[in-house]
This record gives structure tokens, sequence and C-alpha cells, in this order.
């Protein structure tokens, strides 16, 4: 299938990063986009500036995500919504452990769950989740964030599976280290806590920039429809995720 199928388009974590990116260009490209998100404020911005449909929604709340967006038929579903917290097994905290595989891993299935149906029944739709590197390859830390996208990697193979005999395109984009707020948040979210990530994580490094996720997603949604692109998997070029090896450059 083509963009010229798709009419309709919901993107989860839309209000930032890789999740705006995305929304962006589903509304350039035409598409009728619901986008979710937990903060607001950030989502009216993107509304207004894109024109996308904005729901207000905390996807680890079932029941409010089932009566938002359960009835919408929807083409294209990104599932980008996503956290992640320092610290490995030994030193997570019950709170963590739980918001990281409510959000990463039980919103999606949960989402996917209420909304592959229709595209089933109208065989027609395209899931496009995003994973990471960290979901098959294993550095320090992360403990929980690894597992939930190691989970992510196995539930797009699995629904091409699900969905066998019917025109339902999956893809998993798992990329490596993006320039978004993620790492920022890790170290509590606060202007000084973003700016120290900065410095750590990608000051002086060629990482990958939303604008890298995006080109993928197009060119896996634009790919004629006996295609599927099962999986793209996107690192700086001077990242090695084997060693998790990353020279500055």
């Amino acid at each position: 299938m083509t963009f010229a199928d798709y009419k309709t388009a919901l993107v989860t974590g839309a209000s930032t990063g890789m999740g705006a990116a995305i929304t962006e260009l589903l509304t350039k490209r035409g598409l009728e986009v619901h986008a979710t998100a937990r903060n607001e404020e950030r989502l009216k911005e993107l509304a207004d500036r894109t024109g996308a449909l904005p729901h207000v929604l905390d996807l680890t709340d079932t029941p409010a995500v089932a009566r938002e967006l359960g009835g919408l038929e929807i083409d294209v579903l990104v599932n980008c919504a996503g956290v992640s917290r320092p610290g490995n097994i030994l030193d997570s905290s019950e709170e963590d452990l739980d918001e990281i595989i409510d959000v990463n891993l039980r919103g999606l299935l949960q989402l996917t769950r209420l909304l592959l149906p229709g595209m089933v029944e109208r065989d027609r739709g395209h899931i496009v989740n995003i994973s990471s590197i960290a979901g098959v390859y294993n550095f320090y830390g992360h403990t929980a964030y690894h597992a939930t996208k190691a989970a992510v990697h196995q539930i797009s193979r699995q629904l091409r599976n699900d969905t066998v005999g019917k025109r339902i395109r999956v893809t998993e984009i798992c990329p490596g280290r993006v320039e978004t707020e993620i790492f920022g948040r890790n170290l509590g979210g606060s202007p000084e806590a973003m700016e120290e990530a900065w410095k750590t994580y990608y000051e002086g490094y060629e990482s990958l920039t939303t604008d890298d996720i995006v080109s993928a997603i197009d060119y896996a949604l634009e790919t004629p429809r006996h295609v599927n692109i099962g999986m793209l998997e996107i690192t700086p070029t001077f990242q090695v995720p084997g060693g998790l090896t990353f020279d500055r450059h």
C-alpha cells in the first residue's frame, strides 16, 4: 500500500520528539492524524501547528483509551509512546518498573488490540512499532526498558502471524541514539537536567535526528502494497551496538 491507500492515522507519544515529527509527516502526507499524549499544552501546540486531532490520554488507563480511541477507524497506527528510567534491576523502584511496563508494553498491546480488528475487517492497515536497539543488544543498565523493547520486537513479528492472509503490514523501527528528551527526562526533566543530558549524550556525537526516523517511516509506508518492510535497524554510523561503542567525531 502507499499513502494513497491510507486516510487516517494515530500516533502515540505525539507531543515531543519522534512522535511529534511523525505526526508532522503524516499530516503533510494528507492523512487525518489522531495524536495522543499526556502533555496537554504540548499536544495543543502540535495540533495548532499540524492540524492533528489531539487526544490527551494516559495510555496506562485502558478504559479511558477504549472510550476515546476504540471506535476510530485507523489505517496507520504508530506506537511511539515510551518511557525509560536509569539504573538496572538492582536499583529500580517498584514504581519505575510498573511505569515502564505499563507504557512501553501494556499500553501498546491494549491499543493494538482495540484497533487491529478494524484493520483486519477492512483488509487495510499498517502498524509501526518504535522499538530500540536496547531490545536486541545488551548493554549496561535500563533492564526493564531492555525487556519491554525486546517484547515490542517480538510483538511486531507476531502481529504478522496474527493477521496472515490480510493486507496488514507491520514495521518495526529499531533506532539507536536519537536526539530526543529521553535522557534529560531520566535525569529529572528540569532545564538543568536537559542541558546535562545534552552535554553527556549528544554534544560532540553525530546522533540520529527525528528527521532520520521520519524518513524511515516514510519509506516503509510508501512501498508498494505487496511489500512489507518488517524491521529497520537505524543507528548513527559511529555507534556500534554490539559493544555499544560510540566514538566522538
